[in-house]
């Protein structure tokens, strides 16, 4: 059993979200007749709800209050290794000093 991920693209996730929102039609069947299961059409229309310009960002893009938490995950790491760097550096120099 081939088991890649596919991918949809923004415009079939939206169009996906506008057959149940727009058209009325039931979500188990419209997420049958993309072949998609039911509750990655669920995500679809939550995510299309809740931030609806940020949505669907495609190719490997997160969102930006995701981006951010990364980014901001990212340096306090380096300012932890900074600050380790430095308390071994007093350390040193405390000991030179006696």
């Amino acid at each position: 059993m081939d088991m890649t991920r596919r991918k949809f693209s923004r415009e079939f996730k939206i169009e996906a979200v506008r057959l149940v929102t727009d058209r009325g039609v039931a979500v188990a069947q419209a997420a049958r007749d993309l072949d998609v299961a039911e509750s990655v059409l669920r995500r679809w229309m939550r995510e299309l709800t809740a931030t609806p310009a940020a949505a669907f960002p495609g190719a490997g893009q997160m969102r930006a209050d995701l981006a951010e938490i990364a980014a901001l995950k990212k340096e306090v790491a380096r300012l932890r290794a900074e600050r380790d760097i430095l308390k071994k550096a007093a350390a040193f120099f405390a000991r030179e000093a006696i």
